[in-house]
């Protein structure tokens, strides 16, 4: 069994695969840059000072979080990728409900490319919006009575400035995603949310260090919650890697002097088909209200419903929870069709044991699929909220949202996704990956 470092030597050893992790990590450096170049016309001394002052126990510490600190620091890539995820899940659910869309997910790649095309319009329609509140938020926000952005700036030049570079940096940033997935390795949208989550580890740390240290946080709760992270974690591999396999028995068929068939294959259908996006998904969404809520800085009615979709509020949670149970299934239903699967088991003449082919294998794979989700969509749906249960403990907030379970089933999920796709190129390759026999333990 090789060692870690002897596996992460292989990587190395392959050109193909070495040039695309160095351009993967090139593209992830640039991220991280732009979340650190402040917007024309905002005094970034003043930004510093309101920030250190101001609480990060709210959705818009955690949507900071998903950009890796962008966000406070009022950076070009403010609005990171979350835009673009809006838009899908808008052009997705339209293509379950508008017959339109149907068909052009039905047209292969021409119609693929179709609603790509209809994704990035609609990225630049909320990332405008987006951008818009987010210069009347600037604007409304100061320090000690100085306004972050001078009033000789504040005006229509600036809000439109601010629109156009933060519009334009988040097609930039959608670019850059669909340049690793293409050239790179991995997801490239999930790393980009991955990295942002990770920059932000020391300083959640740091935080949470000098509650113990001054005696704010008691060291056994400490002890007790990174004990839940790690459980967390496990909690997260089998449900994502876990699977059932179906079996499937093919006839024999003599066509000619060949013999087809006779044999039985498997049809794996794992615990949690949809990975982490349902989180993300959900937590796109959940972004929305707060957004709308930033136009009308001076209204006591929006002060009053903003206290309801704080991420540590109870109705948060409850939607929160309810839409990504919701969108496990939604994304579900999109990653494995079993309509598909029954009529091209029957078109190869399989069947599966005991089951007539047709009507019945749909039935019966549809249930097994609705069964096993289900569990795996309520363990999704309890651990993302959990940072709202954990900060009542005298947790900071950027701990508790750092290793709450929105960031650490990303983080889980996309480390894991990246590490099986560097596993197949080294397997494919014939050199030893990071895990056993090339494969996850709880993919057997």
């Amino acid at each position: 069994m090789p060692t870690f470092t002897e596996s992460f030597r292989n990587i190395f050893k392959i050109p193909e695969l070495r040039e695309r992790v160095i351009y993967t990590l090139a593209i992830l450096v640039l991220v991280r840059i732009g979340a650190h170049i402040t917007l024309p016309g905002v005094d970034a001394q003043v930004l510093a000072e309101a920030m250190r002052n101001a609480s990060q126990d709210n959705l818009f510490g955690l949507y900071d979080l998903f950009v890796g600190g962008a966000f406070s620091n009022a950076a070009i890539f403010a609005l990171g990728i979350m835009p673009y995820i809006s838009s899908s899940i808008i052009v997705q659910l339209l293509g379950a409900v508008v017959p339109y869309f149907q068909k052009l997910q039905k047209e292969g790649e021409g119609g693929r490319k179709k609603i790509n095309q209809i994704t990035r319009y609609g990225t630049v329609l909320i990332s405008a919006i987006q951008g818009w509140g987010v210069s009347v938020r600037l604007i409304s926000m100061d320090a000690n009575g100085v306004p972050i952005v001078p009033i000789e700036v504040q005006g229509l030049g600036f809000t439109l400035s601010a629109v156009i570079i933060l519009t334009t940096c988040t097609i930039f940033m959608m670019w850059l995603g669909e340049q690793i997935t293409e050239r790179g390795i991995g997801n490239g949208i999930s790393l980009i949310i991955f990295i942002g989550i990770i920059a932000l580890l020391p300083t959640a740390l740091l935080d949470e260090y000098r509650l113990v240290s001054a005696g704010q946080m008691n060291l056994i709760v400490e002890i007790v919650i990174f004990a839940l992270m790690f459980f967390i974690i496990a909690g997260v591999v089998l449900v994502t890697q876990g699977t059932r396999r179906i079996p499937v028995q093919y006839a024999k068929r003599v066509v000619g002097r060949k013999v087809y068939g006779g044999v039985t294959q498997y049809i794996p259908m794992r615990v949690n088909t949809a990975g982490v996006m349902p989180i993300i998904f959900a937590q796109s969404i959940m972004f929305i209200p707060n957004t709308f809520l930033t136009f009308f800085p001076e209204s006591e009615l929006m002060a009053d419903l903003s206290v309801h979709f704080r991420y540590d509020s109870f109705v948060y949670s409850f939607i929160y929870a309810l839409m990504i149970v919701f969108f496990t299934y939604f994304y579900t239903a999109i990653a494995f069709n079993p309509k598909d699967v029954s009529e091209t088991m029957k078109r190869q003449g399989g069947f599966i044991p005991g089951i007539r082919p047709g009507t019945q294998t749909l039935e019966f794979i549809d249930n097994i699929l609705t069964k096993i989700t289900l569990p795996g969509s309520i363990f999704l749906a309890i651990v993302a909220i959990l940072p709202a249960f954990i900060s009542r403990f005298g947790v900071s907030p950027t701990f508790a949202q750092f290793f709450g379970g929105t960031s650490l089933l990303i983080m889980v999920g996309v480390a894991l996704d990246t590490l099986q796709q560097i596993e197949s190129h080294l397997v494919m390759r014939h050199y030893d990956g990071f895990m056993k026999s090339g494969k996850l333990k709880g993919r057997r």
